[in-house]
């Protein structure tokens, strides 16, 4: 529902710079824009050259993110990069139409490579928004798209293996223990648990931690947002997820 907001507050602004910008220049807002997270020029031109060519907003978005899967751009998107904790690479995908409001994702997809190729058959073929894990799978290939394939390469194996012999850290558990080990992991005892947990500074603490660590390895992958020449407004998004997340994030 989050993801659902933001996406639907981001085609809405969208819609006002469009306007605005269309009354500028004298097309009532008919101009075609493709804007991406992140200097990931190839998935822009991708998308540039779809909408150049008569395609729609959607059509674009999915090809100028599919661009970024084929290049698995900085390791973060596609196949090949950010291993989970059992060293699988998983994908997750999201398309939105602004035209109809209507949205397709796939979450913790294995064993297929196209993951906003599959989101945006979530959003034509099936009456819900997300599908996940290995039945996302399933669909993906029934669908038509290649699979099943290995979505690891030598280098998020690689990756992988130097974690675990750093002891699996850094990692996405809290308050269990061990606390600087591999697991399997347990929750710490209820009691210590209560201990401060909930007060203004420890708050504080974690949201100047999580600030400080924000960068172009670990805050997002590729979002793009496209205005056609109708003037039609697509968002989408494709990423590989954070590395060494807990099978299933």
């Amino acid at each position: 529902m989050a993801i659902r907001n933001l996406l639907i507050t981001l085609l809405l602004l969208f819609t006002s710079f469009s306007m605005a910008l269309g009354h500028e220049v004298g097309n009532l807002g008919h101009y075609p824009v493709v804007v991406s997270t992140w200097p990931f020029v190839e998935a822009v031109r991708a998308a540039w050259r779809a909408i150049e060519s008569g395609f729609s907003a959607v059509d674009a978005v999915v090809e100028g993110c599919s661009a970024c899967e084929e290049l698995r751009c900085d390791g973060t998107v596609g196949p090949g990069g950010s291993p989970d904790e059992n060293g699988e690479t998983t994908l997750d995908a999201l398309v939105m139409n602004g035209a109809t409001m209507e949205v397709g994702a796939v979450a913790a997809m294995k064993y297929v490579k196209d993951g906003i190729k599959a989101a945006r058959l979530v959003m034509q073929h099936t009456g819900h928004t997300l599908l996940v894990g290995e039945q996302a799978s399933a669909f993906a290939i029934s669908m038509g798209l290649p699979g099943p394939t290995n979505l690891s390469s030598s280098e998020s194996v690689q990756k992988w293996s130097k974690w675990k012999e750093n002891r699996c850290q850094p990692n996405f558990w809290k308050n269990i223990v061990p606390v600087d080990s591999c697991g399997p992991y347990h929750p710490k005892d209820i009691a210590e648990l209560g201990k401060g947990t909930c007060s203004s500074a420890n708050l504080m603490a974690a949201v100047e931690s999580r600030s400080s660590h924000i960068g172009l390895h670990n805050h997002d992958t590729i979002s793009m947002a496209v205005i056609d020449k109708e003037g039609h407004i697509a968002v989408g998004t494709s990423t590989n997820g954070a590395t060494y997340k807990i099978p299933g994030r």
